[in-house]
């Protein structure tokens, strides 16, 4: 989900955005937080102190609840709440803005970034909260990076975390807390094993994180050049289930959640196994990208055969096109993802189509055959096979030539 400087996405821990309100007077860096910092601010904030020293209004209460999905009355919640975050409750928006020093419409530009929502004054943020707007407005004062970076990176980091938080507790702890006796609750049984295995789960988190990080920047550096660095040719493919839509009124819900769960299961690893990099999955669709034209071609044809062996899912298209792409965000744009969906969507049944483009990048990396004679006398020596399909318009796209990609007896 895109979550834009305006508006609020998920997110887990308090979001604190707040309208923004007058900023306190020149500071000359971020201050330590601390008791005095952590004041209502009327010897700073001029007239508008009063209102910052009043209690919360019920509509920031209700937000802040509604953000961090934990109430004030509830002790055992806002203990689990404190175990997760480190730390307990202390700050409204204002007065972590103020500790950081930071403006409070900086502040709510990487809160919002980040996905949590408008609490109003609600003291709901902890001194985790003040340090993050620390490093962030330091990288910025720094000039490592600019504002709109430092939002790009609360951003980034925000929406993937955020559906990782989801996931882990959708799929994960829900299914470890069941009460073990009559008469415990789910938050009982939940807290000892969150204090178990947070630390855990966090150095691994780092640890995936930093891998990541390496395979990406290594690939950066080998680009040809310069403008290669954002902009890329890359191969690009969507993997579409036929008739999803009709399954969804046919099966139960687990059942059908069993079954996209087992297909992005199946082709994240296939992807992952055999070179290329899963993009994002769509429920009944993922987008894998490749920079070598083989592998994206050798994962397209492994997609096909794997499920056709699996008689619970159902049959498989796949659309690929070789291009110029640019990447943001971790996603990629441009008219070659445009067109990989286009040739997804008239491709047949368990079959790949690719554009002329990765065609001929096949061919020239001597692949698939140049030539219906080069593969009658050089049967064995091709991995892939091409068959021209008829010309077709497509929408936003002009007349596309797309090619049929089969798999030949070559070396794999």
């Amino acid at each position: 989900m895109t979550v834009d400087d305006t508006g609020s996405g998920t997110g887990g821990h308090p979001g604190p955005g707040g309208d923004p309100e007058p900023e306190p007077g020149p500071s000359a860096g971020p201050r330590p937080a601390g008791p005095e910092a952590a004041g209502d601010g009327a010897a700073e904030a001029g007239p508008h102190a009063v209102a910052r020293s009043e209690e919360p209004s019920a509509a920031d209460r209700s937000a802040a609840h509604n953000t961090t999905g934990t109430s004030d009355d509830d002790p055992l919640a806002l203990r689990l709440e404190a175990l997760i975050l480190g730390a307990e409750r202390r700050y409204s928006p204002f007065q972590a803005a103020r500790s950081a020093g930071v403006s409070m419409e900086l502040a709510s530009r990487f809160w919002r970034a980040m996905g949590f929502a408008d609490i109003g004054q609600a003291k709901a943020l902890t001194e985790a909260d003040v340090l993050a707007l620390r490093r962030l407005a330091g990288l910025v004062e720094a000039g490592l990076l600019s504002e709109a970076m430092a939002v790009q990176v609360a951003r980034s980091t925000g929406q993937t975390t955020a559906r990782l938080a989801e996931w882990q507790i959708d799929s994960f702890l829900e299914g470890l807390t069941e009460p073990p006796e009559p008469g415990m609750t789910r938050t009982e049984v939940t807290y000892p094993l969150i204090e178990l295995l947070l630390p855990e789960l966090q150095e691994f988190l780092v640890y995936v994180w930093r891998r990541q990080l390496a395979a990406a920047t290594g690939r950066v550096i080998q680009t040809a050049d310069d403008e290669e660095m954002v902009d890329r040719r890359l191969c690009v493919a969507f993997a579409d289930l036929v008739g999803f839509t009709r399954l969804t009124r046919r099966l139960e819900e687990e059942e059908l959640g069993e079954l996209v769960e087992a297909f992005e299961t199946t082709a994240a690893d296939l992807v992952a196994a055999h070179g290329g990099r899963l993009v994002k999955t769509l429920g009944d669709e993922v987008l894998y990208v490749a920079d070598d034209a083989r592998v994206a071609a050798d994962i397209a044809l492994r997609l096909i055969e794997t499920l056709a062996h699996d008689e619970t899912m159902p049959e498989l298209r796949v659309g690929m096109a070789f291009g110029t792409v640019t990447t943001r965000m971790g996603d990629v744009f441009g008219t070659t993802v445009n067109l990989a969906s286009r040739l997804t969507s008239i491709a047949p049944r368990d079959a790949v189509l690719v554009d002329s483009e990765l065609a001929q990048e096949l061919r020239r990396t001597q692949d698939a055959p140049a030539t219906e004679e080069q593969a009658k006398e050089e049967e064995e020596r091709y991995r892939f096979g091409l068959q021209p399909m008829w010309q077709r318009p497509v929408r936003g796209l002009g007349v596309v030539e797309p090619w049929l990609l089969t798999r030949r007896g070559g070396p794999r």
